[in-house]
């Protein structure tokens, strides 16, 4: 039995320890915000926050994350959450929107550890991939959620 607090919800399951996290999330628990993408951790898709850490759920084992807080798309209710939110709708980031939930939660976990990134701080967090290309915007709006 593998216990985690998922968008503050006690989640005890029986599951392998080394069952992907994202697995769990999507099959397990039903929260489907959280995308698939490449499976190796690359590109970011699968981003969610562990204990406000921003954590690629497709190679992080459910058993590395028992009894920590793991915060999906669906749970990022925050204040700098929704400031994050808003300045993508504002600088109208999304084209195809796959990439999208794992960019926000990436871009809150970097606003929660500096709140006034530089562009290069930005560069250096921002590691997931926009097929779509909307990296000018997605810096854009992570300025504007740092002014708001």
């Amino acid at each position: 039995m593998i216990s985690l607090t998922v968008n503050g919800t006690r989640q005890d399951l029986d599951i392998e320890p080394e069952t992907p996290l994202l697995w769990v999330l999507r099959d397990e628990i039903g929260l489907s915000g959280t995308k698939f993408g490449c499976g190796a951790g690359l590109c970011g898709a699968c981003t969610v926050h562990v204990d406000g850490v921003a954590t690629r759920a497709c190679i992080t084992p459910v058993e590395a994350v028992a009894g920590s807080e793991v915060t999906t798309i669906e749970g990022l209710s925050s204040d700098l959450g929704r400031k994050v939110q808003q300045a993508w709708l504002a600088q109208q980031v999304p084209q195809c929107g796959y990439c999208q939930p794992g960019m926000i939660m990436a871009a809150t976990a970097l606003l929660a550890e500096s709140p006034r990134p530089s562009d290069a701080d930005i560069d250096a967090a921002m590691t997931n991939l926009c097929r779509c290309g909307t990296y000018a915007r997605i810096r854009r709006a992570i300025h504007a959620a740092a002014e708001a």
